[in-house]
């Protein structure tokens, strides 16, 4: 299929998050799977589908857009370390402001946690992620699917932000100024919450280095 393939997974990856987001869709789907089920069920096909573009990605004609030097590599290796710890401190935690939170009722605006630095950790993860690998990856095909996620991460945040504006009115504004009143270093220090987090995201990145020769055919010190 040379490039149809890539043309076809990229495209489903786009409706797939688009179209089963939108109110009238998401509210028909919940009433037969429920919210908890819709969640669990779009992040597996989220994965699913993530894995088949990646995959397509490397399947595509191979075209050079830039030589590949070591100090990519490494500095790859540097933002995804850090997209790593992103996902762990933000996978789970009550966030209004953004998806992928859990019982977002007990979000404390006086003690935000990383919401006080940016309100979409999971989506600052995938744009480092993102970022990360066009660094990385010197050619066409991989530059258009890892600059394409990059650019949705920077956007989505601002789409999240105009939809939970208007699903939850005032009280958007009123805990954004009470989480921006908040100092940026937590005057209680690091938890051991925090600790164990941060402990899953250095797993995390071990695991992907380990990993990634086996799922992508390429491994992260040499790629």
């Amino acid at each position: 299929m040379v490039w149809g393939e890539l043309v076809l997974a990229f495209g489903t990856f786009v409706l797939f998050h688009s179209v089963p987001l939108r109110p009238p869709v998401r509210g028909r789907v919940e009433k037969v799977t429920g919210k908890a089920g819709f969640t669990i069920v779009y992040s597996i096909l989220s994965i699913v589908l993530l894995g088949w573009l990646l995959l397509a990605s490397g399947r595509a004609p191979y075209v050079q857009l830039w030589p590949w030097a070591a100090w990519q590599s490494r500095l790859a290796m540097v933002i995804m370390f850090v997209a790593c710890l992103l996902l762990a401190l933000g996978f789970g935690r009550p966030n209004p402001f953004s998806f992928g939170g859990r019982n977002n009722n007990r979000f404390d605006a006086q003690s935000p946690g990383l919401v006080r630095y940016t309100r979409h950790p999971l989506l600052l993860a995938l744009g480092f992620w993102g970022g990360a690998h066009v660094i990385a990856n010197g050619d066409l095909a991989h530059f258009l699917v890892f600059a394409s996620l990059t650019i949705f991460a920077f956007f989505g945040g601002r789409i999240i932000d105009r939809r939970k504006k208007r699903e939850m009115g005032e009280e958007w504004f009123r805990l954004k100024t009470e989480v921006s009143r908040q100092p940026l270093l937590a005057p209680r220090g690091v938890t051991s919450a925090v600790v164990l987090r941060c402990l899953a995201g250095v797993a995390l990145f071990a695991s992907l280095l380990h990993l990634h020769p086996y799922l992508f055919g390429v491994s992260s010190w040499t790629f």
